[in-house]
């Protein structure tokens, strides 16, 4: 038995093909009971039958394996619960060919959202349990036996029995209820041939709103009683949705019906489970009156994320989590297809640039991993769940489709999906049907970029009408490293018209640009030179002295896209945080971004000025008030313009950025912002339907009245806490957790945390609270210490843990901070924060090593006086 311990995978000597699953939940007692009846295909002699389990009581005389010929009753059974595997030992060889497996087995509905679980909701006043499953990645063993692995596909035929007035949803539609007394018996169509991960059982009360495509989907958004208004939105996005994929993929939805659900308690945003898809409140409801723009956008681009992954992930499968990336960058990227196609006007490719910064600035770290990544053991898939897979597997995928040309891209997809279809495929599956489509040396070209980890910086030099390309491994930390890739070279001179691409295969090249600069007026100061034009790449570009100081110019006069101007603002801030770059030149050049209108630009340009005045402060702290002010006057133009009201038939993008520069501008303790949120403020808190406080600038509010919070003068914190508890909107919730630790006091910060461990937060939002102001770094730190054990036990099995230590942790510089934290995690360390833990303390260095450098820079003072007093 010992040979099956300690193994990544189930051996291959069984191969399930159909499972018959009854369960019945007790919402009351928090249990289920439940039983299973497997196909097996016996393929190689063996007296052994090995699948997953976990946290379920076997009932052991309920073992059983029958084949054509007899009925076998086990010698032994074995649950291994360090390996999640059941084992069970005959006395005989099983004999080869097709068999039933039957088991009888009881759990429990957990509180860990993960597995078969349990979900609160009121009705009318009443607390009420629902039961709710959640398997990605490996959390089906949790609520039955099973072959809990993506390759091992089969059929499953599901069966409830609850309790008769509750509506019970799974992957298929219903084809029975028998009502006998309080309880019901329902049973479902049997589903397609899927992964264990994809099933779904969802036991409560609810409403719904229904609607169908034009080819007769039945789609519905459930949600709790009372709240079906709110699902109006995500219903129009789905119907939209699986019409416009349908098309792309040139294959239609598989399923007869298309069930969407809200859930209170729901670790992740959203889960793509086959016809039953489960999400977090804020990202499947929209509220006319009380959701911000941001929220709208949210559930859009979510909706079809989800509904992506009904082709790229259900109907056809990655093989093993190593190629998890097929599932997640795949579906993030249609995602922004599919959203842009609905809602054109919110330019929502540009926001597309936010996903690339991500993953550039995690695979920055020498403590990030490969896009394909080797999983070991089921506890380490969660932690790559993460803006590797998701988000730098999105930029890799857009930047190959740039470089093959949107049409061949999707015939080619078209043809992969209907070659794997009900099946499972792997990475290089995908680029031999791209290379197919295309005729170009696909695998060759992307091997660089999925089987290292990070990313090169290109440095760029003018030399006699010649630019000299260089590319070397990023790292944020500056140092060397030393990864090779085939790079998608795009520049563009003077002109979006005249334009160059080359790959660059080696470490250096050279090419001659005389032609390209000939369409630039020479000594007009107009002559620009931008690469990596619209951000289509995945790397960061390096400018020698004169082309950045020729760039600047090009950003003031607008000579340059959104996109490229977000573009060179942020390799400059990724160059200056790893010293290859003063701050002084990072801030000039942010100067040039005073007039700056566009939503991704100015959110950008915000999230670096939060980041650089925090480090400055730590580096400088008698320039902290000078550049505090510098970034304020930065903000001034686009404050002014946006004012604190929405404007008729303004854009999407204006309602977002305005709440985004407002609370900027709180942060950054701006007493005329302040004043204003506070008189908008109590006109709310009078009445919570006033224009004064439309939901788009809510969270700026929020944050503004905190600024000013003390032990001595508690009221408006007080008052937040009041609009908490009576909101039952989660959006505005989360809003309002988001807020209340940006207190420069840290007692009321320390409260703040306090409260997130009440009963009062569910324990899947106490993360949106971590976001301590710069005077709280430390309280949290401790409270995080003095919390560890409470809070490893609450949210230990999942991913969630790991954001405790990423966002208490990261924003310390000091190295000292970094072995302090070295020390308190050396024995408590556990698989599931591992990695994130390694990547915190590395940012810890991070920071450390970039105030140093910033300390060292003498004319730093001089250059921030002259930036403040300068007339915009």
């Amino acid at each position: 038995m010992d040979q099956f311990k300690g193994q990544a995978r189930l051996p291959k000597f069984a191969i399930p093909k159909r499972y018959d699953i009854r369960l019945k939940p007790d919402l009351t007692a928090c249990t289920f009971a439940g039983s299973v009846a497997i196909d097996l295909d016996i393929v190689e002699n063996t007296n052994f039958i090995v699948l997953n389990a976990a946290d379920l009581s076997i009932n052991s005389a309920s073992v059983s394996y029958s084949s054509s010929s007899k009925v076998l009753q086990p010698l032994k059974v074995d649950l291994v619960e360090a390996d999640e595997i059941l084992v069970l030992e005959f006395a005989e060889t099983l004999p080869i060919g097709i068999g039933v497996l039957d088991i009888v087995f009881d759990g429990v509905l957990n509180d860990k959202m993960k597995g078969f679980y349990r979900s609160t909701y009121e009705i009318n006043g009443e607390k009420k349990n629902m039961a709710v499953t959640q398997f990605e990645p490996a959390d089906a063993r949790r609520c039955f036996p099973c072959w809990d692995e993506p390759a091992c596909k089969a059929t499953f035929k599901i069966t409830l029995e609850v309790p008769a007035e509750l509506v019970a949803l799974s992957n298929m539609p219903i084809i029975e209820e028998k009502v006998n007394g309080d309880l019901k018996t329902v049973s479902y169509q049997e589903t397609p041939i899927m992964s264990t991960y994809l099933v779904a059982i969802v036991v409560g009360l609810f409403d719904y709103v229904e609607d169908h495509t034009s080819d007769g989907v039945k789609v519905r958004v459930y949600c709790q009683v009372g709240k079906t208004k709110q699902g109006n939105f995500a219903l129009h996005v789905a119907v939209k949705t699986l019409e416009l994929f349908k098309g792309y993929f040139a294959v239609p939805y598989a399923l007869p019906k298309l069930d969407m659900i809200a859930i209170p308690d729901f670790a992740a945003g959203a889960m793509e489970n086959y016809g039953l898809v489960t999400y977090r409140e804020t990202a499947l409801l929209y509220d006319d009156q009380h959701s911000a723009a941001a929220n709208k956008q949210r559930v859009a681009t979510v909706v079809a994320h989800e509904l992506a992954h009904q082709w790229f992930g259900n109907l056809v499968t990655m093989e093993w989590w190593t190629h998890l990336w097929l599932n997640e960058g795949f579906a993030t990227w249609v995602s922004y297809l599919a959203t842009d196609s609905l809602f054109p006007d919110w330019k929502i490719w540009t926001q597309f640039l936010d996903e690339c910064t991500e993953g550039l600035k995690l695979d920055g770290l020498a403590e990030s991993h490969p896009i394909e990544v080797d999983i070991n053991h089921a506890s380490e898939i969660d932690e790559i769940f993460d803006a590797i897979s998701y988000r730098k597997g999105a930029s890799v995928i857009r930047m190959l489709q740039s470089y093959l040309g949107a049409e061949s891209f999707q015939r080619s997809l078209a043809s992969y999906i209907k070659k794997h279809a009900y099946s499972n495929a792997k990475t290089e599956d995908l680029w031999a049907a791209l290379e197919e489509g295309s005729g170009e040396p696909v695998n060759k070209l992307m091997n660089s970029w999925t089987r290292q980890q990070g990313y090169p910086v290109v440095s760029v030099k003018l030399k006699d009408q010649k630019l000299e390309f260089e590319q070397s491994q990023f790292l944020s930390s500056g140092a060397p490293g030393d990864g090779q890739w085939i790079v998608p070279i795009t520049l563009c001179c003077c002109s979006y018209d005249a334009r160059k691409s080359f790959l660059l295969q080696t470490k250096s090249e050279t090419k001659d640009v005389k032609e390209l600069l000939g369409s630039c007026q020479v000594g007009s100061g107009s002559s620009w030179i931008k690469v990596n034009v619209e951000q289509t790449g995945f790397y960061r570009v390096k400018y020698d002295e004169e082309l950045r100081a020729r760039l600047g110019c090009a950003i003031e006069k607008k000579n340059l896209t959104e996109t490229d101007r977000f573009g060179i603002l942020d390799d400059s801030f990724a160059l200056c945080m790893a010293r290859q770059q003063s701050l002084t030149s990072l801030l000039t050049l942010m100067g040039a971004y005073r007039e700056e209108l566009e939503y991704i630009v100015l959110s950008n340009l915000i999230n670096i000025s939060s980041k650089v005045g925090r480090i400055a402060a730590d580096a400088t702290p008698d320039l902290k008030d000078d550049i505090n002010q510098f970034f304020i006057n930065l903000l001034q133009f686009s404050a002014e313009k946006l004012g604190w009201d929405p404007k008729q038939g303004e854009s999407h993008l204006d309602a977002m950025i305005r709440g985004e520069v407002l609370t900027a501008l709180a942060y950054f303790r701006h007493d005329l912002t302040l004043d204003e949120a506070s008189r908008r403020f109590h006109a709310f808190l009078e009445d919570r339907n006033t224009p004064l406080l439309p939901p788009d600038i809510r969270k700026a509010a929020y944050v503004a009245v905190m600024q000013r919070v003390s032990t001595s003068n508690r009221s408006d914190y007080d008052s937040l806490l009041q609009v908490y508890r009576e909101t039952d909107l989660s959006q505005e919730k989360t809003r309002i957790l988001g807020s209340i630790a940006s207190c420069p006091d840290p007692n009321i910060i320390l409260e703040a945390l306090n409260f997130l461990l009440t009963s009062e937060v569910r324990s899947q939002d106490a993360v949106f609270g971590l976001a301590v102001s710069k005077e709280g770094r430390e309280t949290a730190w401790a409270w995080l210490k003095d919390k560890w054990d409470h809070i490893s036990k609450t949210w230990g099995s999942g991913f969630l843990l790991a954001r405790f230590v990423n966002m208490i942790v990261s924003p310390f510089a000091s190295f000292e901070k970094a072995k302090e934290v070295e020390e308190f995690f050396a024995s408590r360390t556990k698989p599931a924060i591992s990695r994130t833990l390694k990547q915190s303390i590395e940012r810890v260095h991070i920071n450390a090593n970039w105030v140093q450098s910033i300390q060292k820079e003498t004319n730093l003072g001089e250059v921030v006086k002259e930036l403040v007093f300068r007339k915009y």
